[in-house]
């Protein structure tokens, strides 16, 4: 019997924090990190997709969905088309469509 891997996984886990809120990418950094994580860092869409491609041992990425140049939807549908990395999902919107968005 085949195990199908959905992603990578590696002794130390490398998350990348994706938000283009620097102040948000360091706070989480720091949280992330006092929990012995390892953190890759990312400003828009387009630089996180990069460093997914350059960097597989990233097992995790926290994405906020409100960004310049590609949003967080965008990065979503761009990643799935090669990994089904786990994604958490950052947003400071609330309505009930905006969740379902975040789903799709």
């Amino acid at each position: 019997m085949e195990t199908l891997i959905l992603y990578r996984e590696v002794d130390i886990m490398k998350i990348l924090v994706v938000d283009d809120d620097k102040d948000i990418v360091e706070l989480l950094s720091i949280y992330i990190e006092n929990e012995g994580y390892e953190v890759e860092k990312a400003y828009n869409g387009k630089e996180a997709i990069t460093k997914l491609n350059t960097n597989p041992e990233i097992g995790l990425m926290i994405l906020d969905i409100m960004m310049p140049q590609m949003n967080g939807s965008e990065v979503i549908k761009e990643v799935r088309k090669d990994s089904q990395i786990p994604v958490l999902m950052l947003s400071a919107k609330a309505s009930d469509m905006d969740k379902i968005q975040g789903l799709i």
